[in-house]
């Protein structure tokens, strides 16, 4: 553990960066595109991961990563399987939570909303856009099912990808797209000293409030 002694022992200042109620837009999602633009500057590695957060048949909460692909008036969108257990947790519970955490700037931004599929025009055109690999890769992966070994899930990758060649390939029905209607954001800047800056954005009346909340 380095110069460390316990777990507990590991902590960092956060540097100079600030956010307050006055540089902060009045629209959170314009906010997250301005804090976005900055990010992808400095984020060395996967700056669109973000925590999806949902809750199982007993209400028990469930997370993983996925990759955010778009942001669109005030949704969120990214891609999965339909057969997943993350696909089957939203349709049966739609209302999730996202959280983005990108370490360099020391920014986060947790999101809650309502969740639903995207139209089959707009998942098209994002698989569409995919390397043949992935596209193949989606079809054959009956995603968070339980499989003997990986080395057949390559073999099947390899026949389609000689089967297609130049061929274009057509999504499956049950792989696509879910946008996450935000109805709560919140900015949080980490600051040196713990005296972190948290914006936090609710609707309300059909537009944007935002508060600032203690760190």
């Amino acid at each position: 553990m380095g110069h460390w002694k316990t777990i507990a022992d590991i902590r960092r200042e956060y540097g100079s960066l600030s956010l307050n109620e006055d540089n902060a837009d009045s629209n959170p999602i314009v906010q997250f595109g301005k804090w976005f633009a900055e990010v992808i500057e400095h984020e060395k590695d996967d700056p669109t991961a973000m925590v999806l957060s949902t809750v199982d048949e007993l209400n028990r909460p469930d997370s993983r990563v996925v990759l955010l692909k778009e942001t669109k008036e005030d949704s969120f969108v990214f891609f999965t399987n339909y057969h997943s257990a993350k696909s089957i947790q939203i349709e049966a519970h739609p209302y999730v939570a996202l959280n983005f955490y990108w370490p360099q700037m020391a920014r986060q931004v947790r999101v809650r909303g309502n969740v639903r599929r995207i139209s089959s025009e707009r998942s098209n055109e994002y698989f569409s856009s995919r390397p043949k690999a992935s596209q193949i890769s989606a079809i054959i992966s009956p995603q968070s099912k339980v499989i003997k070994k990986r080395e057949q899930l390559e073999q099947d990758l390899n026949e389609l990808i000689a089967k297609y060649q130049e061929e274009p390939i057509v999504r499956p029905d049950f792989w696509g797209g879910y946008e996450v209607i935000a109805d709560e954001l919140e900015f949080w800047q980490g600051r040196d000293n713990r005296l972190h800056d948290r914006i936090h954005y609710y609707r309300q009346g059909g537009s944007w409030q935002k508060r600032r909340l203690a760190p």
